[in-house]
């Protein structure tokens, strides 16, 4: 493959990149091979940022190690299967589960009733709470040594879908003796988590008592590696066998058969002000989604490595492509010289980036287009009080429970809590009270398509790509997970040749 030279990194960078891995995957107990196979190295982005605590975004990482599981588990569109446990049932505000026989923690002890009972209701009560209970009150009881029941304050159709976040793993009793959750040692999955090295490392072994059966692998030895250099050259250097979040800028320096390219469900937009300023004019606001040319942006920013939007949700959601129809949009006015202003921010590398070309395109259009681009911790009131005419964000489009109804609403709702688009339109409203009351399966599909139809609609927001998360797997890595939803990277299937 041949490479153009604004793609090539010095030599010293490669060196630099490489030594920060140098070693990281040897040593005491971190060694490749074990006496029955090939333990796998793994090099994740973001370390720890709260000790492994399931009930923070840690949870995540328990989550693709499989060491710690929840009752419910999604499939690939987002309906509730079982895990730790086999059945579910609603009569009102209550279901009843029935807890998986057979099933032991990783000290040993028995799932049972009590058990489910103690990690929901720290959950329930935790400070600030996962967020996958935000407005949800919650209570757990044990009807029997088998069962559990979970009563909500309002009837709630996706309580299976939220016991599916890897937030409300269930975790031993061992885990909850202090102040803050340790799931060392603690969880039901196939592999156990047997040390954990603050921000730099974390260690686990095979859990030969797994109820779902032996792990192929004999253990994983995790890496958290920040600079994305560093992790393309690990898995170029064959120093880790997965690598995750491998930059775009550095996908192309690798051989193309070792990486995967995974839909995320995350989408990048063009909220527009729909309550004062330029685009408080909905034919102003057809003349901006008109002039955006969204593939020139996947080609130049993304170089290739994301897919075009045709509507808020994207391919990562594979139902929703086939219920979406045709969208009656206002007519495009003319900017004539109007002023806007964009913001966004700099977290995210490409936005800036983004902002950059759609400077261009609206100016071309007719507009007049300044840029307001900081951090976001700077940027974010502003933007949710209305100071810009536009803004560019990226997205998650569906949140812990796997159903994007709740994002929906949250950003398009004329009281949602992140309105950026600053949207009121009764119509949107009505379709978004619906989506979110029906029960989950087909119907609740099919009313999501319709409120994101209605969205459409008002222009409020304007989609323009669905995001890649690219995985790097080295060339004897067999069955590690491509999961969209980052639940899951290394399973009992997983296994390095």
């Amino acid at each position: 493959m041949r490479l153009s030279a604004r793609r090539l990194l010095p030599v010293t960078a490669l060196t630099a990149a490489s030594a920060l891995l140098t070693g990281c995957f040897t040593g005491d107990g971190g060694t490749a091979s074990g006496a029955d196979g090939k333990r796998v190295r793994l090099a994740m982005m973001l370390p720890p940022r709260s000790g492994l605590s399931p009930l923070s975004d840690d949870a995540f990482k328990l989550s693709r190690w499989s060491t710690a599981e929840t009752l419910v588990k999604l499939d690939a569109i987002g309906d509730a299967k079982p895990a730790l446990a086999t059945s579910w049932q609603q009569s009102g505000r209550t279901w009843s589960f029935e807890i998986r026989d057979g099933v032991t923690f990783h000290d040993g002890t028995k799932l049972d009733a009590e058990a489910v009972v103690r990690s929901l209701t720290r959950a329930a009560a935790a400070s600030p709470k996962p967020r996958i209970l935000d407005g949800v009150d919650l209570i757990a009881k044990a009807a029997d040594a088998d069962t559990v029941t979970v009563t909500t304050a309002a009837e709630d159709p996706l309580i299976p879908q939220r016991l599916s976040s890897p937030q409300l793993s269930i975790l031993a009793a061992k885990a909850y003796t202090g102040k803050t959750v340790n799931p060392v040692g603690a969880g039901t999955g196939p592999f156990e988590l047997t040390e954990v090295n603050g921000t730099s490392s974390a260690t686990l072994d095979r859990y030969d008592a797994y109820w779902g059966g032996k792990a192929k692998a004999p253990g994983i030895d995790v890496r958290f590696v920040p600079d994305g250099t560093a992790r393309a050259a690990a898995l170029r250097t064959g120093e880790a066998d997965i690598v995750e979040a491998v930059p775009v800028s550095q996908a192309a320096l690798l051989e193309q058969d070792l990486i995967t390219e995974v839909p995320m469900p995350r989408t990048n937009t063009l909220y527009l002000n729909t309550e004062k300023g330029v685009f408080k004019d909905a034919s102003l606001r057809a003349a901006a989604r008109e002039a955006i040319d969204a593939e020139s942006i996947v080609k130049g920013v993304y170089e290739g490595r994301a897919d075009v939007a045709q509507g808020l949700l994207g391919p990562a959601l594979p139902w929703a492509a086939g219920l979406r129809k045709p969208v009656t949009r206002a007519k495009p006015g003319t900017p004539a010289g109007k002023t806007v202003t964009i913001g966004t921010f700099t977290d995210r590398a490409e936005l800036p980036e983004v902002a950059a070309a759609l400077q261009q395109q609206l100016q071309k259009a007719g507009f007049k287009v300044k840029l307001d681009v900081r951090e976001y911790a700077n940027i974010e009131s502003d933007a949710l009080a209305g100071a810009f005419d536009a803004f560019i964000l990226s997205r998650a489009t569906v949140l812990d429970s796997g159903d994007p109804a709740a994002y929906l609403y949250s950003d398009f709702a004329s009281d949602g809590s992140f309105n950026i688009a600053q949207l009121s339109d009764p119509t949107v409203d009505t379709a978004l009270k619906k989506a979110g009351g029906t029960p989950a399966g087909d119907a609740r599909r099919q009313a999501v398509i319709a409120a994101e139809a209605a969205v459409l609609a008002t222009d409020a927001a304007v989609p323009m790509l669905h995001e890649r998360v690219i995985q790097g797997d080295a060339a004897g890595v067999v069955g590690a997970a491509h999961d969209p939803r980052e639940r899951e990277l290394v399973t009992a299937a997983t296994y390095v040749k």
